[in-house]
């Protein structure tokens, strides 16, 4: 990896139930990525709530004003920000890897702490 390029590491704990700070992981992970860093965002607790398909058309940081959390979702991907997820949250959740939007890979526990320990910056909602 080049010296230059930054590893960010983004934990969302939040879901559905708070909609007011949905968006932002994924807006800063996308300026992050444009950035030219290597970016992955790990949803665990109520975090993979909002990656349920067809969730993210439906609600926003602003309810029903403003952009849907899938706007911001979809910049986040362009622009190559990787999305994971927790198997034992997904339980938590009733939902399998089939509930969740494309794009989306599990990591364990193990492999979640790994990337935290060689990231440059750890930051969590």
């Amino acid at each position: 990896m080049d010296d230059d390029v930054k590893r960010i590491l983004y934990v969302m704990t939040h879901g559905v139930e708070s909609p007011e700070r949905c968006a932002t992981p994924f807006f800063l992970s996308a300026a992050a990525a444009a950035m030219e860093n290597e970016v992955s965002i790990y949803f665990t607790m109520n975090g993979p709530t909002l990656l349920r398909k067809g969730t993210a058309e439906k609600m926003g940081p602003k309810g029903d004003r403003g952009q849907p959390l899938s706007f911001f979702i979809d910049q986040a991907l362009d622009v190559g920000v990787n999305l994971y997820v927790c198997q034992p949250s997904l339980d938590l959740h009733d939902m399998t890897m089939g509930d969740l939007i494309d794009g989306v890979k599990m990591i364990g526990g193990a492999a979640f702490n790994n990337m935290a320990t060689e990231s440059d910056a750890v930051i969590s909602f």
